[in-house]
């Protein structure tokens, strides 16, 4: 039976898999459509990909940067402040409490002032502060960050695909202009659709190693290197 901790640890699960991932597909079905209209006009060839296609393309990449963001802040919300609650922070350390509002308030107003961005060193100084602040909450005490196999980690893959998308964000005015940058951009997002996979695959294995809230008592008396209980 799930009770209301279980449901919560389920949000962020839920909308990756009905959010995020459609807007993977999309943005790569419209990355896919963009290169292949540029190709034609280079060669001056007839495309019957209409010309929005690159528009669209960054519209849903826009919105898949906020969800990215938006989700990871979401997955780390949970074990922080129950860590908080469950160690009566307020009362013991006042400050850790505060600075973990402080950091959500200003990573959201950060986000929110890239988006509005449009000189090169705001648009910098804004994603720095927005990946700074990603950071800075993920290495709050309660979150688990799989350390001991951080190549197959699902938290340090999410970060990585995170900054990945505030960096595509933060460069968007410069891939129109430059083709270097285009190159650069389709390079660094295809890294980031396998980081997307890689996080399907981490998040089932983690979402299999949680206990139920009512079974953790019991569960964590087990032994987990000698899988013994």
């Amino acid at each position: 039976m799930l009770d209301t901790p279980d449901l919560l640890r389920l949000l962020h699960p839920f909308l990756a898999v009905t959010v995020v991932m459609p807007l993977i597909g999309v943005a790569v079905y419209f990355a896919v459509q963009t290169r292949q209209r540029r190709l034609a006009v280079a060669n001056k060839t007839k495309s019957t990909i209409a010309p929005v296609v690159g528009k669209e393309h960054v519209r849903v990449g826009q919105w898949l940067a906020g969800a990215v963001v938006g989700l990871v802040l979401l997955g780390l919300a949970h074990p922080i402040f129950k860590t908080i609650l469950r160690e009566n922070a307020w009362a013991e350390d006042p400050f850790r409490v505060i600075f973990v509002v402080a950091m959500y308030g200003l990573t959201l107003a950060a986000l929110v002032l890239l988006y509005r961005s449009s000189a090169r060193h705001w648009r910098a100084i804004f994603a720095t502060l927005t990946g700074m602040g990603l950071w800075l909450l993920g290495m709050q005490p309660g979150v688990f960050r799989r350390g001991y196999e951080w190549q197959v980690s699902h938290f340090y893959l999410g970060m990585t695909a995170a900054m990945l998308m505030i960096f595509a964000l933060a460069t968007l005015p410069e891939i129109y202009k430059s083709k270097r940058w285009r190159l650069t951009h389709a390079v660094l997002n295809t890294v980031a659709v396998l980081l997307f996979i890689s996080q399907g695959v981490t998040g089932v294995r983690d979402l299999l190693e949680i206990p139920l809230h009512w079974q953790e008592p019991f569960i964590y008396q087990c032994d987990f290197q000698n899988k013994s209980c």
